[in-house]
């Protein structure tokens, strides 16, 4: 699945066609799944994003919009932060005071 920054590199022309190249893709997503042989109904979600992010590009590109790349995603996982919880940095919680014993 592309990213939203590499469907702006497409033409237009190319958008489309890829979102005709989806829909029929959903198309026969959707007879399988009525068979019970489509192995995974997340599919049929992601080619509707998909779909929704091609025409969304277009539709941009149409109107003359320009979005600017977002920065590169830093890698999952690998590094774990050092930062201290939170819990570690608030200070102690001074003992309540005895209450007024009732005579």
């Amino acid at each position: 699945m592309p990213t939203t920054n590499e469907l702006r590199q497409l033409k237009i022309e190319e958008l489309k066609a890829r979102v005709v190249e989806l829909k029929q893709q959903i198309f026969d997503m959707k007879s399988k799944h009525n068979t019970g042989v489509l192995d995974s109904t997340a599919d049929l979600l992601k080619s509707r994003r998909e779909i929704a992010r091609c025409l969304t590009v277009a539709r941009e590109a149409d109107l003359g919009l320009v979005r600017e790349a977002k920065a590169e995603p830093k890698p999952a996982g690998g590094e774990k932060r050092k930062a201290a919880s939170p819990k570690a940095e608030k200070a102690e919680k001074p003992a309540k005071k005895a209450g007024k014993a009732k005579e």
